[in-house]
């Protein structure tokens, strides 16, 4: 009954933690015990075993104390001797914290580690529920795990790149766990419909933007109305540059508006296309204006402008397709198609600022490198055609010469 008492509190004991202080110790009773044991008694021991604390050196007592030099129980799990069983939730981020934020003591494992893990984490929307006993807020090991924690660039860490989303989800797409707190449990499904996860997930872009890139991890925190332009545009900079130039910036902020997010959502970030542009329906400008207004002009002639460079770049590519399936060198013409798309794109970005002026600066510098693509693909036609009718009539010249040639040889065949 000793030992089993042992075991069932050890097993408890091993609920949460990181270690504080790399232990000496070649015995470790706290494994010894745990690693014949079945289901989840042995399970931490079994977890602990790819730890990269243990990597490190550490054992279950620079997290729970006691003593694992002694197979005495009373020993080995003694008050007196620093041995906590269960760490409370609340009690977590401080005993990791002990260690992660002693950069002293951290850096002689890591150099490079950052040492305001715990600091941001109490400014977080989890810090500061715990604080105020919340125990259902998340934690260090709702997202780093307990007993089997992993580098963080390891495939099989929770934190993860790939991985981050569905550990997230873990809490907020769970509709019991988030029902006290009135927060919609819709954000994972969202983004599994992304671009952000189609570049993580499908295309395997682990720099791709993930619930951290936007909230941050440790210091997690829902971005502010007014800060939504900024969060973006952290990746998106040209973007965000030529939206502050525009007169939607002063406009979003004076009504308390997101920014991004009102054309392009926030964690269903759709692939963005020409349809959310102009005034037909469906489009994004029209959920705000409507006919009569200057912006609804304006947002008719962008898109109008757009589409006559989009049917330019389309023209001049079927004509550069057929001169080079014929054979024809048309370089020139693909280096100012490739000019022309490079300015519809820069279009694109100035559609941010919903000015008309810079939008109209590059497409028309983009329509004359499309027409420049064009004309070179209708010259290799000429080119080609003039070349066959060439052909075609030195074919006929030597079949003349070959017919008369073979006139004058029966001529000189036949008998006098």
């Amino acid at each position: 009954m000793r030992n089993l008492a042992f075991a069932v509190v050890l097993a408890a004991a091993l609920s949460a933690g990181l270690p504080f202080a790399a232990s000496a110790q070649q015995k470790d009773s706290c494994v010894e015990c745990h690693s014949v044991l079945e289901d989840n008694l042995g399970q931490p021991a079994q977890l602990f075993a790819d730890d990269i604390h243990r990597e490190s050196g550490f054992s279950c007592a620079d997290c729970h104390g006691g003593d694992p030099s002694s197979d005495d129980l009373e020993v080995s799990m003694d008050p007196a001797r620093g041995f906590k069983g269960k760490i409370s939730r609340l009690e977590t981020p401080e005993m990791c914290g002990r260690c992660h934020s002693d950069p002293e003591f951290i850096h002689r494992f890591k150099p490079q580690q950052r040492v305001d893990q715990l600091v941001e984490y109490r400014k977080s929307v989890h810090g500061k529920r715990l604080a105020a006993g919340d125990e259902q807020a998340a934690n260090c090991i709702d997202c780093h795990g307990v007993h089997g924690i992993r580098e963080v660039s390891h495939v099989l860490s929770p934190v993860y790149p790939r991985a981050l989303p569905q550990t997230c989800a873990r809490c907020h797409a769970d509709a019991e766990h988030m029902r006290e707190y009135s927060i919609s449990t819709a954000q994972f499904e969202e983004y599994e419909t992304s671009v952000h996860w189609e570049a993580l997930d499908v295309q395997g872009d682990l720099s791709a933007p993930t619930c951290a890139t936007c909230h941050g991890n440790h210091g997690a925190a829902p971005p502010g109305v007014d800060s939504v332009a900024q969060v973006c545009g952290n990746c998106h900079i040209v973007f965000q540059r030529a939206f502050d130039q525009g007169p939607h910036k002063e406009a979003f902020e004076a009504m308390g508006l997101p920014a991004c997010i009102a054309c392009h959502a926030n964690h269903a970030v759709l692939a963005p296309s020409e349809k959310m542009l102009g005034v037909d329906e469906g489009s994004s400008c029209v959920n705000c204006h409507s006919e009569g207004e200057a912006a609804f002009e304006v947002a008719r002639q962008v898109r109008q402008r757009i589409d006559d460079l989009n049917q330019s770049l389309a023209d001049s590519q079927e004509i550069l397709d057929r001169a080079e399936e014929a054979g024809m060198e048309v370089t020139e013409g693909r280096l100012q198609w490739a000019s022309a798309n490079e300015q519809l794109i820069m279009a694109r970005v100035q559609v941010h600022s919903f000015l008309l002026e810079p939008v109209e600066e590059a497409v028309s510098e983009g329509l004359g490198a499309a027409d420049g693509s064009l004309e070179v693909g209708r010259e290799a036609l000429r080119e080609m055609e003039f070349r066959r009718k060439g052909l075609a009539l030195s074919l006929l010249t030597i079949a003349i010469t070959m017919a008369g040639l073979w006139l004058a040889i029966r001529r000189l065949k036949l008998p006098a």
